[in-house]
């Protein structure tokens, strides 16, 4: 009897004419992924909000409990329109390959539901993974929550709120005080009521309504009274849609709070371009979130 991959099973020697024989080394810590789409964890403003969950298809050994898969909460980011949530693809089949259960999480776009819609809405699809941690074998004691761009916003957002809900939390390029951004480089309006940010306080200009706006700041509920899960944060230098001082803002405010924060320029990287697309930064991302767990 030989069990999957077992290395005793007998190798074929057949090589029919014109074949083409060769040994490739697959990756020692790649598992096969499973993919339960859909999941529908709330139904609000007229739409369903869906998960698309990611596991690894690891094997027990016969007669050994099955164990339970540390779970990444990942937000895509969409300047907080409709995401497409296939984008978060890549980061899904790396981690789930890895033994992570990795849960892409679908908010309500801001022409539906303005702030603070979309961290309610991460809140909520968290508790739903916890409340079927037994059935996907989700471990919520290392609970990692990542976004990116508006996504991060919406992760580290919801740490601020709820500190103890995540053992750390990875932010890429993720915009902080949309107030603050309209005064850097940028390849968009920030401010106008339908900029993303205007759209995000209910189609309001934004430097009109700075009240509005300073709310949605996850920057005003960081202080050293209240710790923090550690943070990684990766930002490109040349990101043209979220300027880079954003980053710098929370990394400062952390600090000087005495909170754990980790801080990635990627030289030369645009939003979510160039080094964001190389595994380097996926590895690097995982090594943080593994030495955290």
């Amino acid at each position: 009897m030989f069990g999957p991959g077992s290395e005793s099973f007998p190798e074929s020697q057949e090589r029919p004419e014109g074949t083409v024989s060769v040994r490739w080394q697959g990756s020692e810590d790649a598992l096969p992924v499973d993919v339960v789409p859909n999941l529908v964890y709330q139904a609000l403003s007229g739409e369903e909000q869906r998960i698309q969950l990611f596991l690894p298809m690891a094997m027990p050994l016969p007669g050994a409990p099955a164990e339970k898969r540390p779970l990444v909460v990942y937000v895509p980011g969409s300047a907080w329109h409709r995401q497409n949530v296939w984008m978060g693809l890549d980061k899904a089949r790396y981690f789930a390959a890895r033994g992570f259960a990795f849960a892409i999480v679908e908010y309500r776009p801001s022409e539906l539901s303005p702030f603070p819609a979309q961290i309610e809405d991460a809140g909520a699809a968290v508790r739903f993974l916890l409340e079927r941690s037994e059935e996907y074998r989700l471990d919520g004691s290392r609970l990692v929550l990542w976004g990116d761009s508006s996504g991060a916003h919406t992760v580290v957002s919801l740490a601020v709120r709820f500190p103890e809900l995540a053992r750390c939390v990875v932010d890429w390029f993720g915009p902080m005080d949309i107030i603050d951004m309209n005064y850097y480089p940028s390849g968009m309006d920030h401010h106008g009521p339908d900029s993303p940010e205007g759209f995000l306080i209910g189609r309001k200009d934004v430097l009109e309504n700075p009240e509005l706006a300073r709310r949605t700041s996850p920057l005003t509920g960081i202080s050293p009274e209240r710790k923090l899960p550690p943070m990684l944060v990766m930002h490109g230098s040349m990101d043209n849609v979220v300027p880079f001082h954003q980053s710098v803002l929370l990394v400062e405010k952390l600090r000087s709070c005495g909170q754990a924060a980790d801080f990635y320029r990627l030289e030369g990287s645009g939003h979510g371009t160039g080094g964001f697309t190389s595994e380097e930064a996926l590895q690097t991302t995982l090594e943080w979130v593994k030495a955290r767990l």
